[in-house]
């Protein structure tokens, strides 16, 4: 039985000529850059992204762990949003393996503004954790999607440099942002220290996120991704299909951008909706009324009809696109909301 997949865009299943791609990759062992589509993978990102070097990880979650421990010592304090990912989807992960506190900042859209930096920073004290970290997110996954302006996303940077903190970009979807503004992903990623990009989101690959950085930077980031258990060998079977990604699957972002905004203008008009939050790239973030069932019921009886969403709140809901879904896989979306 087909179901329609707006669970995430994580949800996307590699595409015959992705396969095809793995299955003609020249394969040699990565750790000792021998590995051909591995090399050729790291040294794109790295130059998309305006850094030096890069790595090949296994997932964004590690591209953010690694990142966090090689910027910060135990007892430093990361600032960030109250919704990042690191918070809400890591498992705890910057404080068992990076011994950090987390300094998270309520905001507006999932945007921070260079004076509520500013105003998280510590003075030197031997009281106090020493701020050590910014981490930002672009897009901003449980804002919406929503899209940082790039003077506004490196000002921030800046602001936390001056203070003498490390910088770090989640890049979940960046590419996203990229194909949003037309800005380059090097321009949002100018005043980080550290950046990444996944491709198991929207570009449909199976496994995978790159990590960059200065060569210090991913040399130290090596080390912990064999102490954690991620150093892999013929790594070309995955990152032959992250290649024909980057040559194939960026553009067509804008497909998935524009089947949100006509979804969220469709669920508008229905009555179960109370607020269909600003649709800046693939995600449209929707919140119920409270007369009607609330987010939880709402997705089971969603799934009940072959539709799957994301229970993000009491009563709001998360709709992602990608490109394993479609027209006719809204028009199911709409139908089944209807119903209900």
């Amino acid at each position: 039985m087909h179901m329609h997949e707006f669970y995430s865009d994580t949800q996307t299943r590699p595409t015959q000529a992705m396969r095809q791609a793995a299955l003609d990759a020249p394969l040699g062992d990565e750790r000792h850059d021998a590995d051909p589509p591995t090399t050729e993978l790291c040294a794109r990102v790295a130059d998309m992204l305006g850094m030096e070097a890069a790595v090949f990880l296994p997932s964004g979650t590690m591209c953010n762990e690694i990142a966090i421990a090689v910027h910060t010592r135990p007892g430093d304090e990361v600032i960030c949003t109250r919704e990042s990912h690191i918070i809400f989807a890591e498992s705890g992960g910057p404080a068992a393996l990076s011994g950090v506190m987390m300094c998270p900042i309520d905001v507006e859209r999932g945007l921070l503004t260079p004076e509520q930096v500013r105003a998280h920073v510590r003075p030197a004290s031997a009281h106090a954790p020493r701020s050590r970290l910014l981490i930002a997110e672009q897009t901003a996954n449980l804002a919406g999607g929503a899209v940082w302006p790039v003077a506004q996303l490196n000002a921030v940077a800046r602001e936390a440099k001056s203070a003498g903190l490390a910088t770090h970009l989640d890049g979940a979807r960046l590419l996203n942002a990229q194909v949003a503004t037309g800005i380059p992903a090097a321009e949002h990623a100018r005043d980080f220290d550290s950046a990444w990009i996944a491709f198991t989101k929207g570009l449909g690959c199976p496994v995978g996120a790159v990590l960059a950085g200065s060569r210090d930077f991913i040399a130290d980031a090596w080390l912990l991704k064999r102490r954690w258990g991620g150093a892999m060998r013929q790594t070309g079977v995955l990152t032959a299909m992250c290649l024909y990604a980057l040559d194939h699957h960026i553009d067509r972002l804008a497909e998935d951008h524009d089947l949100a905004r006509s979804i969220g203008a469709r669920l508008s008009e229905l009555p179960a909706i109370s607020k269909v939050h600003p649709v800046e790239s693939n995600i449209v973030m929707v919140d119920l009324n409270a007369t009607g069932p609330d987010a939880r019921e709402t997705a089971r009886r969603l799934r009940e009809q072959q539709v799957t969403v994301t229970v993000v709140g009491a009563r709001r809901l998360r709709i992602v696109t990608h490109l394993d879904v479609g027209a006719a896989d809204a028009d199911a979306l709409i139908a089944a909301m209807r119903k209900i």
